[in-house]
């Protein structure tokens, strides 16, 4: 059993009500490590801690020395990956393949901002004011609150940190009450980097005694969040108490549409990838399917015949294809969506239930599951399951591909399948949604900016755009000359 402590302070310490909680293997349900519950008091010190630093030796460090030690933290990552991902695997049950390629690849989130921190400019402003010099310059924020979802926490938290700390700010970090120890393992190795005490924090608990505290904290700048939209609702309204701006990555029930004109098995392997890879426990799935209807039933019943033969078990396994739900509340949650696309008339032609066959270990396996006979108005098409829940809906025309997959009220992602590049055009452009992927799906870089529209979010995480969600610009007007000016007209 490893037990866990907060990191507050360039320091491991312990909850100040000296209360931990267990963290269960899903794939096997055995308890594995003790989490610290942090509570309004210990925000309260990470938060102090937080603000010290800012205002004080991290405040004075000038942009290409913490470029340099995100640098340095890159290559201590890269050195821990393997490791990472395999505490990542215990925590949340997904395939040690994608995270240990999560935690291989989230180096790059460091290294990359690592040079762009001394490479954010301001600009002169070319003034019709007489005698006036006018320029920009871009501030940090300040103390950043930094939540995380469980799906993929350190990779989820690179994408916030990174630029954060890349712009000067400081940053309290709340992960999951689910998946908390790989955030904690981490803050070793942004002590073995050298970042100065109160730079980074973590406080782990659950939402209504760290979150909510984290959030409402009069000292917190701005709050960073990925996670469901109904908890990135209640952040936005507390944020607004305090005028607070903030960056939230929230869910999503995108489109993955396929023309009769696409490549057919490319096109079959990138709906199987965009919704039963992470076992659907991605706010990017690819869960509504719009098939052309000319191919419909031959489509379905090749994808049927392809996740049908994926093999269920042990996410430490290489050779697994899907892996255990990470929390038993959301198990129940889609096995709950199961029967309610059942109930709503939806033909269940693959999976629906429970699976407990060869490889289920644990009690928290789904069968890759398939609907057709999907309308979009239907629920299981409208809400969000985060399950390897996939509902079909034929289209018939280009328009009405466009139609049904904007009719959501998210607007995360969204996958074109076509050999027609006009189309592939065309359908980017109309497509309501932060990243569309074309023939590809379930591609992210650092390189990258990524969000969504409506309610799947506000602001962009990666990319040149992200390191500015964590800046604020400030207008400078110097005057030339000394001579008084009438003081009762604007100049």
């Amino acid at each position: 059993m490893q037990t866990y402590q907060h990191y507050i302070n360039g320091q491991f310490v312990d909850p100040k009500a000296g209360v931990w909680f267990e963290s269960e293997n899903p794939y096997n349900g055995e308890v594995w490590a003790s989490i610290p519950r942090g509570d309004a008091e210990d925000v309260d010190l990470a938060v102090a801690a937080a603000k010290a630093a800012f205002d004080g030796e991290w405040g004075q460090t000038g942009p290409t020395q913490r470029g340099k030690l995100l640098v340095k933290l890159a290559e201590i990552v890269e050195r821990e990956a393997a490791r990472l991902g395999e505490i990542e695997v215990r925590d949340n049950g997904k395939l040690i393949a994608e995270m240990g390629a999560q935690t291989k690849y989230l180096a790059e989130w460091y290294r990359y901002y690592g040079g762009l921190a001394d490479k954010v400019e301001g600009a002169v402003i070319p003034s019709d004011k007489p005698g006036i010099f006018n320029f920009t310059r871009y501030e940090p924020l300040g103390v950043i609150g930094m939540i995380t979802a469980w799906n993929s926490p350190l990779l989820l938290l690179a994408w916030k940190l990174a630029p954060a700390l890349a712009a000067g700010n400081t940053a309290v970090i709340k992960p999951s009450e689910y998946t908390s120890a790989s955030t904690l393992e981490f803050m070793k190795l942004v002590e073995e980097a050298g970042f100065p005490a109160g730079v980074v924090n973590t406080v782990t608990g659950f939402g209504q005694d760290v979150g909510a505290p984290l959030v409402a904290h009069r000292h917190v700048d701005k709050v960073a969040f990925t996670g469901s939209d109904v908890s990135g609702q209640k952040i936005y309204q507390e944020a607004a108490k305090k005028i607070m701006p903030v960056t939230l990555e929230l869910g999503g029930k995108s489109p993955n549409i396929v023309f009769e004109d696409a490549d057919f098995e490319a096109a079959v392997m990138g709906a199987i990838s965009g919704i039963f890879a992470a076992t659907g426990q991605t706010c990017i799935a690819g869960s509504r399917l719009l098939v052309q209807r000319s191919i419909h039933d031959q489509f379905v019943a090749r994808l049927v015949e392809v996740a049908g033969a994926a093999t269920i078990g042990d996410p430490m396994s290489v050779d697994t294809h899907v892996g255990p739900v990470t929390t038993p509340p959301q198990y129940q949650k889609i096995l709950d969506y199961i029967a309610i696309g059942k109930a709503e008339g939806a033909q269940c032609v693959l999976g629906g239930g429970p699976y407990s066959g060869a490889g289920a270990k644990g009690q928290q396996f789904v069968q890759p599951t398939i609907f057709t006979g999907v309308s979009n108005d239907m629920r299981i098409a409208q809400e969000e399951v985060f399950g390897p829940v996939l509902s079909v809906i034929p289209f018939d025309t280009e328009d009405d591909a466009v139609r049904i997959g904007n009719d959501i009220v998210y607007g995360l992602a969204a996958g074109v399948w076509t050999s027609d590049i006009g189309r592939a055009l065309r359908m980017s452009e109309r497509l309501k949604a932060g990243t569309v992927w074309v023939n590809t799906y379930r591609a992210v870089s650092f390189t990258s900016p990524f969000g969504g529209y409506k309610r799947s979010g506000e602001g962009r995480e990666s990319g040149k755009e992200a390191i500015k969600e964590f800046l604020q610009v400030k207008s400078v007007w110097i005057a030339q000359q000394t001579t008084a000016a009438n003081p009762f007209v604007m100049r």
